[in-house]
Order: C-alpha cells, then sequence, then structure tokens
C-alpha cells in the first residue's frame, strides 16, 4: 500500500511539473479543423489553377505567371490568408476552452515559451516564401512552407505535447520529397497540412481530450 502511494505522489508530481513546464492546452479538434480548412483552401486552389490536373500529370511547373494569372494569383493569397486565419483562431478558440475546462490559463510561460521555440523557424519560413513569391519561383514555395512549417514543430515539441515533433518531421519529409516532384507541390501541401493535421489531431484527441475530459 505504501509503495503505491508513494508511486502515486511521484505520479502526481510529474504532472504539476509537466502543466508548469509545458504547455498542455493544444486541443486535437483544432488540428482537425486545420487539417479542413486546409483541404478545402487546396480544392478552391486546385479549381483556380488553370489545368492543374493535366499539367501536374505532365510534371510541368504550373506555378508561372503567365498561367496564374494577376486576379487568380491574388485570389490563392486570400485563400490562403483565409486557411492561416481560421486555423490559427480556432486553434486559440479551442484550446482557451480546453484551458478553462481544467482551470487553467492559455496564455501563461509555458504557451510564451512554446511560441517563442517556433517562432523562429516559422517566421523565417515565411520570409523565405514570400521571396520565393516575388521572385516567380511559385513550385517551390510549397515545399518550403511544409519544411520551415516542421521545424518549427519540432521546435516547439519541446515544451508541449511530443506527439507534435512527429507531425513536423513528418511534414519535412513531404516537403523534401514534394521538392523532387516539381508540380505537385499542392497535392503535398493537402497532404501535410490537410491530411496529416486530420490525423494528427484525431490521435489527440482520443490520446488526451476525450480522456481527460
Amino acid at each position: 500500500m505504501e509503495n503505491k502511494d508513494i508511486y502515486d505522489d511521484i505520479s502526481s508530481i510529474k504532472n504539476i511539473m509537466e502543466r508548469s513546464t509545458k504547455f498542455i492546452s493544444l486541443a486535437g479538434m483544432a488540428g482537425v479543423m486545420a487539417g479542413i480548412y486546409a483541404l478545402i483552401g487546396a480544392g478552391i486552389a486546385y479549381a483556380l489553377i488553370p489545368d492543374y490536373a493535366a499539367a501536374s500529370v505532365a510534371g510541368n511547373d504550373v506555378y508561372n505567371a503567365t498561367a496564374v494569372g494577376l486576379g487568380v494569383d491574388l485570389t490563392l493569397f486570400g485563400v490562403a490568408m483565409a486557411v492561416l486565419i481560421l486555423s490559427v483562431g480556432t486553434a486559440i478558440l479551442l484550446s482557451a476552452r480546453k484551458a478553462r475546462r481544467h482551470n487553467q490559463t492559455i496564455w501563461n510561460q509555458s504557451s510564451r515559451t512554446l511560441i517563442n521555440a517556433g517562432l523562429l523557424p516559422l517566421v523565417t519560413g515565411g520570409c523565405f516564401a514570400f521571396i520565393l513569391y516575388i521572385q516567380h519561383q511559385y513550385s517551390t514555395i510549397a515545399p518550403a512552407c511544409l519544411v520551415f512549417y516542421g521545424l518549427a514543430l519540432v521546435a516547439a515539441s519541446k515544451h508541449t505535447y511530443g506527439d507534435v515533433k512527429w507531425l513536423g518531421l513528418l511534414d519535412i519529409v513531404l516537403g523534401l520529397l514534394s521538392l523532387m516532384q516539381p508540380g505537385y507541390g499542392l497535392y503535398f501541401w493537402a497532404l501535410g497540412f490537410g491530411v496529416l493535421h486530420i490525423l494528427y489531431g484525431a490521435i489527440m484527441y482520443f490520446k488526451y481530450d476525450r480522456v481527460n475530459a
């Protein structure tokens, strides 16, 4: 009986320390919703880019100024921003709700540490993608987004659930594979930001959120 009490005490201390040093209010459903938003955005982009399917099958680079056109180009940028805003907004809303359910606050030392850890690769990746954009290197934007986003997740995973690291590593691999397959960037983007996010979010939900609800 005493041994059991000791183990229970050690487990309680471990949980308290983890809550104080790691951000554990990430909501699994936020990942699912982000994946859904990404797939919707990819579907819109697929419909907007002329002859994307035919060009992709032929292995051609469909991201060029003449094929896309300025109007479609700006629309694609708007779709990407909408996906980003919806994903971030949903993540904040659902994570804040989860934090309140456990009598915690979403903005604390652990969340600030998490953001600081992932901010550098994320901002660097955004700047890198923008440079590619203004230089009309459109086929490299999707791979760059996947690789830098993956690096940000790996860096931030030290300050939240360790499962986040595996999502980051998979996104990095997809980004590198996408570089080897010009013309298929949109498919890899949809797989990395859409399908993987949905799978990751579902796993996180059943592993942490539903159990602790």
